[in-house]
């Protein structure tokens, strides 16, 4: 394990990939003299990254950082671990590269968006699915919620999207929901609001943060706009299309190949995932104070029978509180972690910079028993996507992936 991380850290402290050599400075926590590496050490450009990742979730990173300590740390077959999934950025990612995958988020609409992009269909496979379901209006279909969801949809946008709710409830209540369905699901989830005429709504929000019907009633009164009629199917084709625009016969082997475990529940209280039994995890935890998972998420909860209301996501609002629950967090990582294993846990500045993440990190690792080998801080402009959230380059919010490694 040491000569591993020494061999990782010496490439790091050298790197230089993107014109800069890292800067390497120390830093005093809680007594541990620890390393502190700054550089760009990976693209900020998404696109350059695989069409399957494009899928919006609310505060992910890009694929370009788990694929940085995929690479360097693990080995093809070895587990890949992501507590608090998300999107699935990590499991995606190290699938592609040939890794056995495990992923866990208390929402269960991370596996509804994750878990079709591990096992993705042909267009046409696709195309002849979209043509079997029918999108006429049909009983059961709508509800008391169509006052509020009119203020995002055409009333027969709405009844399309209702009718294709309907559809997929019945399958899975049904048993017969399959790799197709699963698919266009997840493309239909995607689609459901969205700032540009690709989204099944009027314009409003980025997809990854869906606003309160009241909050998008005044958003149609300042801008004067009247939700239009969309074509339901033209749209998930075009999105489907797009996702798999750069799926090779080599990327189709290894996803086929990939073993995948999903859990569903907090990342402190993983039983289903067995002991020493992960290489690496690369993650994300929800930031202190910053992100509303459930309300940016209540429409997509809607549209997959999720009651966002019942699921238990804490928004900790205390320093005290997000520690405590880091290290309950980090017993569980040292259990499920092989003995040569390392977590690349990546946190953010928050409250105007006041409040540096990857201190508490420490001090909560340290707490449940795990060694601490560097902090790693990616430092790269903003991109469209962060100012889109209301972020000003260095004033608010996330300015760099700072990735704290540690190990048992």
């Amino acid at each position: 394990m040491r000569n591993q991380l020494e061999s990782f850290f010496s490439e790091v402290g050298v790197f230089s990939e993107f014109g800069e050599r890292t800067l390497v400075d120390h830093r005093e926590v809680r007594g541990l003299r620890v390393p502190f590496y700054t550089n760009e050490f990976w693209t900020s450009k998404q696109r350059v990254a695989h069409s399957l990742h494009e899928v919006s979730y609310r505060a992910c990173f890009k694929p370009q950082l788990p694929r940085f300590f995929v690479e360097r740390l693990t080995d093809a077959g070895d587990v890949v671990y992501d507590p608090f999934m998300g999107r699935g950025t990590t499991l995606l990612e190290a699938a592609l590269m040939g890794r056995r995958v495990v992923g866990n988020d208390i929402n269960p609409l991370s596996r509804i968006l994750c878990e079709p992009r591990l096992r993705p269909p042909r267009q046409e496979d696709v195309v002849a699915r979209l043509a079997e379901v029918s999108l006429d209006s049909c009983e059961g279909s709508r509800g008391a919620e169509d006052a509020d969801l009119l203020a995002f949809y055409h009333p027969d946008t709405l009844s399309e999207i209702c009718a294709l709710r309907y559809y997929f409830l019945s399958r899975e209540e049904a048993g017969e929901l399959d790799d197709v369905d699963r698919w266009v699901r997840m493309v239909a989830t995607n689609r459901l609001t969205g700032h540009s005429p690709g989204f099944f709504s009027v314009y409003t929000m980025p997809p990854n943060q869906a606003v309160t019907a009241a909050r998008q009633r005044i958003i149609n009164e300042k801008r004067g706009q009247v939700p239009g009629t969309k074509d339901v199917r033209a749209i998930i084709l075009k999105k489907s299309k797009q996702l798999l625009s750069k799926l090779t016969v080599f990327d189709e082997r290894e996803l086929a190949g990939s073993d995948v475990l999903f859990t569903v529940g907090g990342a402190e209280d993983t039983g289903g995932i067995a002991d020493g039994s992960v290489k690496l995890v690369v993650t994300s935890p929800p930031f202190l104070d910053v992100v509303d998972y459930r309300t940016d998420n209540w429409l997509r909860c809607w549209f997959n029978g999720i009651d966002s209301s019942e699921l238990p996501i804490s928004k900790l609002r205390s320093e005290q509180a997000w520690v405590e629950k880091m290290r309950l967090v980090f017993m569980e990582l040292k259990r499920v972690l092989a003995c040569d294993g390392v977590v690349a846990f990546e946190v953010g500045e928050v409250k105007r910079a006041k409040v540096m993440l990857e201190d508490m990190v420490i001090e909560a690792a340290l707490d449940a028993g795990l060694s601490v080998h560097g902090v790693m801080i990616n430092a790269q402009e903003f991109t469209k996507t962060a100012n889109c959230w209301g972020v000003d380059n260095k004033s608010k919010g996330t300015n760099t992936n700072r990735i704290v490694l540690l190990s048992k």
